[in-house]
Protein backbone atom coordinates (compact mmCIF):
# COMPACT_ATOMS: atom_id res chain seq x y z
CA UNK A 1 0.00 0.00 0.00
CA UNK A 2 3.02 2.31 0.92
CA UNK A 3 3.85 2.73 -3.31
CA UNK A 4 0.04 3.92 -4.17
CA UNK A 5 0.03 6.39 -0.98
CA UNK A 6 3.90 7.59 -2.03
CA UNK A 7 2.61 7.83 -5.89
CA UNK A 8 0.83 11.06 -4.34
CA UNK A 9 2.62 11.71 -1.68
CA UNK A 10 6.32 10.81 -2.30
CA UNK A 11 7.87 11.64 1.56
CA UNK A 12 4.65 9.63 3.31
CA UNK A 13 5.66 7.35 6.13
CA UNK A 14 3.13 5.01 8.70
CA UNK A 15 1.42 6.77 11.29
CA UNK A 16 3.48 5.21 14.19
CA UNK A 17 6.95 5.88 11.68
CA UNK A 18 6.10 9.36 11.78
CA UNK A 19 5.48 9.88 15.80
CA UNK A 20 8.97 8.14 16.68
CA UNK A 21 10.88 10.44 13.94
CA UNK A 22 9.23 13.19 16.07
CA UNK A 23 10.34 11.82 19.17
CA UNK A 24 13.97 11.04 17.56
CA UNK A 25 14.51 14.53 16.35
CA UNK A 26 13.38 15.73 19.42
CA UNK A 27 16.03 14.03 21.55
CA UNK A 28 18.36 16.90 22.25
CA UNK A 29 16.05 18.97 23.88
CA UNK A 30 15.64 16.14 26.78
CA UNK A 31 11.85 16.33 27.10
CA UNK A 32 10.13 12.89 28.36
CA UNK A 33 6.64 11.94 26.30
CA UNK A 34 4.69 13.30 29.66
CA UNK A 35 6.46 16.83 29.37
CA UNK A 36 4.99 17.53 26.16
CA UNK A 37 1.19 18.76 26.03
CA UNK A 38 -0.09 17.82 22.22
CA UNK A 39 -2.69 19.98 20.87
CA UNK A 40 -3.80 18.21 17.39
CA UNK A 41 -5.97 19.78 14.58
CA UNK A 42 -7.29 16.89 13.09
CA UNK A 43 -10.22 15.60 11.22
CA UNK A 44 -13.67 14.96 13.08
CA UNK A 45 -13.83 11.51 11.19
CA UNK A 46 -13.67 8.59 13.43
CA UNK A 47 -11.07 7.01 11.06
CA UNK A 48 -8.54 9.13 12.45
CA UNK A 49 -9.23 8.24 16.16
CA UNK A 50 -8.72 4.60 15.23
CA UNK A 51 -5.37 5.22 13.28
CA UNK A 52 -3.87 7.65 15.69
CA UNK A 53 -0.53 5.88 16.53
CA UNK A 54 -0.08 4.94 19.77
CA UNK A 55 3.21 6.45 20.67
CA UNK A 56 1.33 9.44 20.09
CA UNK A 57 -0.75 8.65 23.27
CA UNK A 58 2.48 8.87 25.62
CA UNK A 59 2.16 12.27 25.29
CA UNK A 60 -0.18 14.87 27.33
CA UNK A 61 -3.44 15.01 25.61
CA UNK A 62 -4.67 15.73 23.16
CA UNK A 63 -6.39 18.79 23.22
CA UNK A 64 -8.53 19.48 19.71
CA UNK A 65 -8.63 22.37 18.10
CA UNK A 66 -9.35 20.58 15.03
CA UNK A 67 -13.79 20.48 13.30
CA UNK A 68 -13.97 19.18 9.58
CA UNK A 69 -11.24 18.20 7.77
CA UNK A 70 -8.80 19.94 10.53
CA UNK A 71 -9.29 23.18 10.29
CA UNK A 72 -8.62 24.89 13.83
CA UNK A 73 -12.50 25.74 14.12
CA UNK A 74 -12.00 26.33 18.61
CA UNK A 75 -9.82 29.64 16.78
CA UNK A 76 -8.05 31.83 19.71
CA UNK A 77 -10.00 30.89 22.68
CA UNK A 78 -8.91 27.21 21.64
CA UNK A 79 -5.49 27.50 21.64
CA UNK A 80 -5.48 29.92 24.79
CA UNK A 81 -6.65 27.35 26.56
CA UNK A 82 -4.46 24.67 25.20
CA UNK A 83 -1.48 26.89 25.61
CA UNK A 84 -2.04 27.65 29.83
CA UNK A 85 -2.06 23.95 30.16
CA UNK A 86 1.45 23.52 29.14
CA UNK A 87 3.64 21.84 31.79
CA UNK A 88 6.12 24.46 33.26
CA UNK A 89 9.23 22.76 32.19
CA UNK A 90 7.62 21.22 29.09
CA UNK A 91 7.02 21.43 25.40
CA UNK A 92 3.76 22.51 23.59
CA UNK A 93 3.64 20.93 20.32
CA UNK A 94 0.92 21.99 17.64
CA UNK A 95 0.07 19.05 14.88
CA UNK A 96 -2.29 19.99 12.22
CA UNK A 97 -3.08 18.04 9.21
CA UNK A 98 -6.00 17.47 6.82
CA UNK A 99 -6.39 14.18 5.63
CA UNK A 100 -7.26 12.06 2.45
CA UNK A 101 -8.47 8.64 1.65
CA UNK A 102 -6.56 6.29 -1.08
CA UNK A 103 -8.06 3.39 -1.40
CA UNK A 104 -6.13 -0.25 -2.77
CA UNK A 105 -6.15 1.29 -6.48
CA UNK A 106 -4.65 4.27 -5.25
CA UNK A 107 -7.68 6.15 -5.84
CA UNK A 108 -7.88 9.64 -4.08
CA UNK A 109 -11.29 10.53 -2.35
CA UNK A 110 -12.03 7.31 -0.82
CA UNK A 111 -11.58 4.29 1.80
CA UNK A 112 -13.04 1.18 2.82
CA UNK A 113 -14.16 1.52 6.14
CA UNK A 114 -14.20 -1.35 8.83
CA UNK A 115 -17.26 -3.63 8.37
CA UNK A 116 -18.26 -1.69 5.50
CA UNK A 117 -18.42 -3.63 1.47
CA UNK A 118 -18.08 -0.53 -0.45
CA UNK A 119 -15.52 2.55 -0.50
CA UNK A 120 -16.81 5.96 1.04
CA UNK A 121 -15.71 8.85 0.61
CA UNK A 122 -12.58 10.23 2.71
CA UNK A 123 -12.86 13.54 3.68
CA UNK A 124 -16.36 13.20 3.37
CA UNK A 125 -16.80 16.64 4.14
CA UNK A 126 -13.84 17.74 1.59
CA UNK A 127 -15.66 15.86 -1.05
CA UNK A 128 -19.23 17.28 -0.47
CA UNK A 129 -17.33 20.78 -0.91
CA UNK A 130 -15.50 19.86 -3.61
CA UNK A 131 -18.62 18.21 -5.68
CA UNK A 132 -20.71 21.79 -4.60
CA UNK A 133 -18.02 23.74 -6.10
CA UNK A 134 -18.55 21.48 -9.52
CA UNK A 135 -21.65 21.78 -9.14
CA UNK A 136 -21.85 25.78 -8.93
CA UNK A 137 -24.07 25.50 -5.57
CA UNK A 138 -21.62 27.60 -3.24
CA UNK A 139 -22.33 31.11 -2.50
CA UNK A 140 -19.57 33.27 -0.94
CA UNK A 141 -20.52 34.69 2.43
CA UNK A 142 -23.09 31.81 3.42
CA UNK A 143 -22.38 30.14 6.65
CA UNK A 144 -25.27 29.19 8.29
CA UNK A 145 -25.11 28.59 12.44
CA UNK A 146 -25.83 24.70 11.79
CA UNK A 147 -23.61 24.16 9.12
CA UNK A 148 -21.36 26.41 9.78
CA UNK A 149 -17.68 24.40 9.40
CA UNK A 150 -18.92 23.02 6.04
CA UNK A 151 -19.44 26.07 4.66
CA UNK A 152 -15.80 27.29 5.83
CA UNK A 153 -14.23 25.08 3.80
CA UNK A 154 -16.71 25.29 0.65
CA UNK A 155 -15.38 28.97 0.66
CA UNK A 156 -11.75 28.13 1.00
CA UNK A 157 -12.32 26.28 -2.47
CA UNK A 158 -14.65 28.15 -4.35
CA UNK A 159 -11.91 31.22 -3.28
CA UNK A 160 -9.43 29.10 -5.37
CA UNK A 161 -12.13 27.87 -7.97
CA UNK A 162 -9.63 28.10 -10.80
CA UNK A 163 -6.69 26.34 -8.80
CA UNK A 164 -9.36 23.38 -8.27
CA UNK A 165 -11.03 22.77 -11.33
CA UNK A 166 -8.01 23.16 -13.39
CA UNK A 167 -5.42 20.47 -11.32
CA UNK A 168 -4.59 17.20 -12.29
CA UNK A 169 -6.40 15.57 -9.25
CA UNK A 170 -8.56 18.22 -7.34
CA UNK A 171 -9.17 15.78 -4.12
CA UNK A 172 -5.61 16.40 -3.19
CA UNK A 173 -5.55 19.87 -4.54
CA UNK A 174 -8.83 20.50 -2.05
CA UNK A 175 -6.84 18.49 0.72
CA UNK A 176 -3.73 21.16 -0.08
CA UNK A 177 -5.78 24.39 -0.15
CA UNK A 178 -7.55 23.24 3.34
CA UNK A 179 -4.00 22.67 4.56
CA UNK A 180 -2.66 25.85 3.81
CA UNK A 181 -5.72 27.67 5.07
CA UNK A 182 -5.06 25.47 8.48
CA UNK A 183 -1.50 27.11 8.55
CA UNK A 184 -2.53 30.36 8.59
CA UNK A 185 -4.72 30.38 10.89
CA UNK A 186 -2.52 28.24 13.20
CA UNK A 187 -0.17 30.88 12.88
CA UNK A 188 -2.44 33.62 14.08
CA UNK A 189 -3.50 31.89 17.25
CA UNK A 190 0.01 31.38 17.92
CA UNK A 191 0.52 34.54 17.80
CA UNK A 192 -2.07 36.01 19.59
CA UNK A 193 -1.57 33.76 22.66
CA UNK A 194 0.64 33.56 25.92
CA UNK A 195 2.08 30.12 26.49
CA UNK A 196 3.42 28.64 29.64
CA UNK A 197 6.36 25.92 29.38
CA UNK A 198 9.88 26.12 27.69
CA UNK A 199 9.20 25.08 24.09
CA UNK A 200 7.16 25.20 21.43
CA UNK A 201 7.01 23.05 18.44
CA UNK A 202 4.52 23.27 15.05
CA UNK A 203 3.99 20.43 13.26
CA UNK A 204 2.15 20.06 10.12
CA UNK A 205 1.54 17.04 7.52
CA UNK A 206 -1.25 15.45 5.58
CA UNK A 207 -2.76 12.21 6.74
CA UNK A 208 -3.41 9.50 4.11
CA UNK A 209 -6.15 7.40 5.59
CA UNK A 210 -6.18 3.91 3.38
CA UNK A 211 -8.21 0.68 3.34
CA UNK A 212 -8.77 -0.25 7.03
CA UNK A 213 -6.39 -3.29 6.49
CA UNK A 214 -3.36 -0.94 5.71
CA UNK A 215 -3.59 1.57 8.40
CA UNK A 216 -2.97 5.36 8.19
CA UNK A 217 -0.12 7.16 6.69
CA UNK A 218 1.51 10.67 7.30
CA UNK A 219 3.28 13.32 4.93
CA UNK A 220 5.30 15.89 6.65
CA UNK A 221 5.20 19.34 5.37
CA UNK A 222 6.30 21.21 8.61
CA UNK A 223 8.34 20.97 11.31
CA UNK A 224 9.37 23.98 13.52
CA UNK A 225 10.48 24.75 16.84
CA UNK A 226 9.25 28.37 18.03
CA UNK A 227 10.51 31.11 20.53
CA UNK A 228 7.67 30.48 23.35
CA UNK A 229 8.22 34.05 24.76
CA UNK A 230 8.06 36.23 21.48
CA UNK A 231 5.77 33.50 19.59
CA UNK A 232 8.34 33.52 16.42
CA UNK A 233 9.99 30.54 14.65
CA UNK A 234 13.26 30.10 15.63
CA UNK A 235 14.13 27.23 13.48
CA UNK A 236 13.27 24.20 11.09
CA UNK A 237 13.48 20.59 12.19
CA UNK A 238 13.69 17.34 10.23
CA UNK A 239 13.87 13.71 10.24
Amino acid sequence: MLDKVQAHYPNAVSSSDFILNIYKSMSGYGLAPDQILLAHSVCSDDVNNIEYPAEGREMLGPFNLGGLNGYPFTGITGMAAFAHHVPEEGAAMIFYAPHIGINAEGNTGKILRVGQNHDSTCCGATILALNRLKNDEIKSGQKPADDYQQHTLQEFLFNQKDRVLNSTDSVRESTDIIYEESGKMIDHMIQSTDFTGKYLFVVGAVIVNTDWRFGSFVTLRRFEEWDIISRKKIKDLYF
